[in-house]
């Protein structure tokens, strides 16, 4: 009816506007699109779930810890020498992947591809000081390094450590030659250059720019330490070992791997000066690589020096501590002994540091040595060596470290 009325109403000659229809999809249709988008859904839970890499690709390690067992080495005793049973070898050995290894000798950590899922195993030391230790060690020893006196090594299980050969001591036998008794004649000085080993670039620029007379001082670090130190020993400069000692501030200020602590017990620490007497050879003598704390601690200091003497070495102090107990405790141990009298470069300037150096020079006039410690920065060796050139025209003589220990000994 409805129908109708509409036809009669519309104008002559006119069509009936149609209405549009709107495309919809059957029922079943809709059903299909929602059954298959959960398909979906389910499948990438499923892949999240239970794919071995549940991180999606993001880059992890995996570290195996291991309890230690009895057949681990023992670190050597203190005052007794390295263990006369070993070899004074760490061999990394590759062991079957379904092998169990022991505590200390390796880590595995397996690395992830990001991108394409590939996973491969690898052998690392640890993050931490002792760890960084031990994969140093599973490299093996450190080369003899040329000019150094077999007689005057002994095996460790770190590597070569120096020893006194009946009267031959290193202090004396790497000590730079020099004419002492000019020396005693007249004011000397003698600076320590420090921090060398670590920096290829700046290792090699004190060794080539600085007068032999100048010594320089080796931190156990880096990756070939005794390769520069054989070649600053070839231009005639006399070395010194920076062993790394706690400072007040540890650990927000970390010397580095194997620092000798005052919380660990002598034998402890007595392993570790093992390993860093181990790292390079041919020097005469030790000094602290910061250490304020353990330079000033008694307990923990007196072991370190008696072993330092028992193997021939002099000892250097740095003069940063003012509580240090080194001049007693070098005393006691009857070795040689130096202490700092001005860091030079402390105030890194050209005007600051010729002016720590003339306060050097009237140290030296006044009281007949002085020693000066300073940095490898190139502001400082060329001070340093610009200084060195005029200094005799002056009447203050340039001598090695070991010159003015000796000679402060016997003034």
């Amino acid at each position: 009816m409805t129908e109708t009325a509409d036809d009669l109403s519309a104008p002559l000659g006119q069509d009936k506007p149609r209405r549009k229809r709107r495309l919809r999809l059957p029922f079943t249709a809709m059903q299909v699109l929602a059954v298959t988008l959960g398909l979906f859904l389910v499948a990438f839970a499923g892949f999240a779930i239970f794919n071995k890499d549940p991180l999606g690709g993001e880059p992890m390690t995996r570290i195996a810890i291991r309890e230690p067992n009895a057949t681990d080495e023992k670190p050597a005793a203190a005052g007794h020498g390295p263990e006369s049973k070993q070899d004074g070898k760490h061999e990394a050995k590759e062991a079957p992947k379904d092998a169990p290894k022991q505590a200390g000798e390796q880590k595995i950590v397996t690395m992830i591809d990001g991108s394409t899922g590939t996973r491969r195993d690898v052998v690392i030391g640890g993050g931490d000081a002792a760890d960084k230790a031990e994969a140093a060690a599973a490299s093996g020893p450190p080369p003899v390094m040329a000019g150094v006196d077999p007689k005057l090594l002994e095996k460790s299980r770190y590597g070569m450590i120096p020893v006194v050969a009946g009267d031959l001591k290193p202090f004396n036998v790497y000590a730079a030659d020099f004419d002492r008794a000019k020396a005693a004649r007249m004011p000397v000085v003698a600076i320590l250059i420090g921090g060398l080993g670590v920096g290829a670039a700046k290792t090699t620029d004190a060794i080539m720019r600085l007068p032999p007379a100048v010594t320089l001082a080796f931190t156990p670090y880096g990756a070939d330490p005794g390769k520069l130190a054989e070649r600053a020993r070839a231009q005639r400069h006399e070395i010194f070992l920076q062993i790394p000692m706690e400072p007040y501030d540890f650990p927000d200020n970390d010397p580095g791997p194997q620092t000798l602590l005052t919380s660990l017990s002598p034998d402890q620490n007595m392993d570790r000066l093992y390993w860093h007497l181990s790292r390079m050879q041919g020097y005469a003598g030790l000094t602290n690589f910061m250490g304020a704390r353990f330079i000033a601690t008694e307990p923990a200091m007196q072991p370190i020096f008696r072993e330092a003497a028992r193997r021939g070495l002099g000892f250097f102090d740095d003069g940063s501590s003012p509580r240090s107990i080194a001049p007693q405790a070098a005393a006691s141990a009857a070795m040689p002994f130096g202490k700092g009298d001005i860091a030079i470069d402390a105030v890194p300037t050209p005007a600051e540091i010729d002016r720590a150096l003339s306060k050097l020079e009237g140290a030296a006039r006044e009281r007949g040595v002085a020693i000066g410690t300073a940095s490898a920065l190139p502001v400082s060796i060329e001070r340093i060596g610009a200084w060195s050139k005029t200094l005799g025209d002056r009447g203050i003589l340039l001598v090695p470290l070991t010159t003015a220990m000796l000679k402060s000994k016997s003034s």
